[in-house]
């Protein structure tokens, strides 16, 4: 501590030197600052003067220089001003256009100005708030351009879909005139060489020029056009006002939104698309339902092929095509399910003409209709079914109305009258004087001109068709064979089968057959000559008409047959024999005699028939005696049933002599020859049957029987041992019933064992036949 003390002590000599050294320069300092504050405060003084006296010298100039300052800057603000107007006047000239463009509807030059306002006037105006304004503006006004040409464009679909008709109904008539004209030129042609040539399918005229511009400002779609003559029908397009499509085509190209719009545009068409094929409900009740179905489809597709041709891209071919086979898969699904509820065939041959001139509208177009024609060929066949159905009742009433008696003609007109309506030749019935008969009745006539009425109506639906002459020959050929083989068929068939039928018609049925039998090869030349195929070609078909008379003429022949068997029936139903009678009356039977007499009358209308209309049917030979002949049998099958019946169970001697006179006078009739043509007795072996049984049990023959049974030349070789034995059985209980004391008696005895011996030998030989 003592040494730090020192230290410190020493520290402080030190510094006392020190400052006592320096101590008289500090105070010359000190003296010398003092005398430099006084000179510092005068000059003080003279500088504050100084100063005062130059303030007030330079205020002056200071107001001029601030005056010069504001001037120069007002020039230069007036400079830009006037060089920022010079660039904003165009500007705003552009939007004053804009505006009047907007005002007058003028939308598609409004957007080009719109453009250009947008790309060139306001990036060279600068950054002011009136530009801010108008480019806000800008989104706006396209927006707003956009949705007033999208309205005017649906108001032009609207419009294209109320009168879509209208544009198709035009079409349809410059189809049809076109139509008109072809067909007479076809004919002036066809005059000098003498020979039919198919109409070609008529052009419709085609769409010319684009029907519109952006620059047409008109927004009705639909122009009113005054009538025109008849001989000048209007184009179609010539309708419409296509400007709003294309005006709303271009002003969405140009604001980038072209495939929005297509798309729109084809999305909307589709819809109306969808509505024009949807047909009413009760279309098929008239024609004008039709005709307003097809001039809505052909107005949708005209507009669509004016459009396709007209513009670029908006509607392709694709997409046309595409609707196109939607429109015909609709339509002809509409007309196949309307048409089937349609009844009449003229009718449905107007909605045929209907088809087909709506066929070659569209085709005049472009597009292809083989479906449609196709589909015709299904009508056809429709058509075909209700001409059968409507002739069906013509045939019935002309049949129900028929006297079935040959026709009388009194002069020479009637006569020829009929000789044109039906082919018919008789050169000795020419030469008879009038009053004369025709062998047929005036059924035949009038169904020969039905069937040519049936072939024209064949052929009016055949026309048009596209069809060669061959394929019209064939329909007509099949579709006469379908009227010949089912309708007149059926209805010859009805006539026949009706109840209370005489035997006189059925005749008279069978000579009109055969006339209209031979009528056929006619008719087969009057088809050759309205399609110009000869029947003998080789693809040709061939009519059934011949067969189908001859069955109509046999079921005649079979009827007549059965009406006799039928009366027959009726008259053995009356037969009243005695069974038990012991001795016979001597004469035929009351019923029998009745019989015969009905026969002898029957067959003598077979006898009195003209000549000539046996020359096919050979009525009085061929008819007459099969009808005779079955007579026969059937009458001769009936006694012997009758002599058979298990309700007869007793027979005697007597009531088969009785029985025996009956067949004799039925051999008498057979004898007399009722119809003749017959060879000999060949009549009387119907009761060859009836014959031998009887002669066997009056003769009592019947060792002459078993001996030859089986023979060739035996002479009961017609008789059953099964029909002698049952005979036989009857006659044995008569015997053992009604003699009772007849074993007392030795020839009643032997008798009776005679009968037992002989059915006991019959037995045997069944017994053995059977074996």
């Amino acid at each position: 501590m003592d040494k730090l003390e020192g230290r410190i002590r020493n520290h402080d000599r030190e510094i006392e030197k020190m400052c006592n050294h320096h101590f008289q320069g500090f105070v010359d300092s000190i003296t010398e600052l003092l005398k430099v504050r006084g000179e510092a405060q005068k000059l003080k003084s003279q500088v504050t003067d100084t100063n005062r006296r130059v303030q007030d010298d330079g205020k002056e100039l200071l107001t001029a220089m601030d005056e010069l300052r504001q001037c120069r800057l007002q020039q230069r603000n007036i400079a830009t001003t006037i060089d920022k107007l010079a660039h904003c006047l165009p500007m705003l000239e552009m939007y004053s256009k804009l505006q009047e463009q907007m005002r007058a509807k003028r939308y598609y030059p409004a957007l080009r100005t719109l453009e250009q306002l947008e790309l060139s006037c306001l990036p060279q105006a600068g950054q002011y708030r009136f530009c801010g304004i108008m480019a806000e503006n800008i989104p706006l006004l396209r927006t707003q351009i956009r949705d007033v040409s999208m309205s005017d464009l649906k108001d032009f679909l609207e419009s294209i879909r109320k009168h879509s008709e209208k544009i198709g109904e035009t079409a349809m008539k410059q189809a049809q005139v076109q139509r008109s004209l072809d067909s007479a030129l076809s004919h002036q042609q066809s005059a000098g060489s003498g020979r039919r040539v198919r109409k070609e399918v008529g052009q419709s005229t085609e769409l010319t020029g684009q029907g519109g511009s952006p620059q047409s400002e008109q927004d009705s779609g639909i122009l009113d056009v005054e009538d025109e003559e008849e001989d000048e029908v209007p184009g179609a397009h010539e309708l419409v006002d296509f400007s709003p499509v294309y005006r709303c085509l271009h002003i969405y190209t140009v604001l980038g939104a072209r495939d929005t719009f297509e798309s729109y545009y084809r999305k909307q068409r589709r819809k109306q698309a969808r509505l024009v094929l949807q047909p009413h409900s009760n279309m098929h009740e008239t024609l004008d339902g039709y005709r307003r179905y097809f001039n809505q489809i052909v107005g949708f597709f005209v507009v669509e092929d004016h459009v396709l041709h007209t513009t670029q891209g908006l509607v392709n071919r694709a997409y046309v095509e595409e609707l196109w086979e939607l429109a015909l898969s609709k339509t002809t699904a509409a007309l196949r399910t309307h048409s089937s509820y349609c009844t009449d065939p003229d009718l449905l041959l107007d909605l045929k003409n209907l088809i087909v001139l709506f066929a070659d509208t569209l085709q005049g177009y472009g597009f292809p209709v083989n479906q449609l024609f196709d589909m015709l060929l299904e009508i056809r066949d429709q058509y075909g079914e209700i001409l059968l159905k409507k002739w069906n009742g013509t045939f019935r009433q002309i049949l129900d109305q028929d006297n079935y008696s040959p026709i009388s003609v009194v002069s020479e007109e009637e006569y020829r009258c009929i000789l044109g309506q039906f082919p018919f030749h008789d050169p000795e019935l020419d030469k008879m004087a009038f009053p004369k008969k025709v062998p047929f009745s005036g059924f035949v006539p009038k169904v020969y001109m039905q069937l040519k009425e049936f072939i024209y109506a064949c052929l009016k639906f055949s026309e048009d068709l596209h069809l060669s002459s061959s394929e019209i020959d064939d329909m007509i050929r099949k579709s006469t064979n379908l009227l010949l083989t089912r309708t007149l068929s059926n209805c010859l068939q009805y006539a026949i089968k009706k109840k209370n039928v005489s035997l006189a018609e059925l005749v008279q049925i069978i000579i009109n057959t055969t006339h209209l039998e031979q009528s056929c090869h006619f008719l087969e030349g009057f088809i050759s000559n309205i399609t110009n195929v000869p029947s003998d070609a080789i693809n040709a078909t061939k009519l059934y008409g011949t067969s189908t008379f001859k069955d109509a003429r046999h079921a005649a022949e079979e009827e007549i047959y059965t009406s006799l068997n039928q009366k027959i029936d009726q008259f053995l139903q009356l037969a009243d024999y005695d069974w038990m009678a012991t001795q016979p009356k001597g004469q035929p039977s009351d019923y029998l005699s009745d019989l015969i007499t009905f026969l002898c009358s029957t067959f003598s209308v077979f006898t009195n028939l003209p000549g000539k209309v046996i020359e096919h049917a050979t009525m009085s030979g061929k008819v007459a005696q099969t009808a005779c002949m079955s007579a026969c049998k059937h009458l001769s099958t009936s006694m012997l049933q009758l002599l058979l019946e298990a309700d007869v169970r007793q027979v005697s001697m007597g009531a088969l002599h009785q029985f025996n006179v009956d067949v004799k006078e039925c051999e008498r009739f057979a004898r007399a020859g009722p119809v003749p043509g017959f060879q000999g007795d060949t009549l009387l072996l119907a009761f060859i049957d009836l014959r031998q049984l009887l002669d066997l049990f009056t003769q009592w023959d019947w060792s002459t029987y078993l001996a030859d049974y089986g023979r060739p030349t035996c002479k009961y070789l017609r008789v059953n041992p099964h029909t002698a034995l049952a005979l036989l059985e009857k006659m044995k209980d008569t015997s053992r019933k009604n003699n009772v004391f007849a074993q007392f008696r030795k020839n009643e005895r032997d008798k009776q064992k005679l009968i037992d011996t002989v059915i006991k030998q019959l037995r045997n030989l069944i017994s053995a036949q059977q074996s």
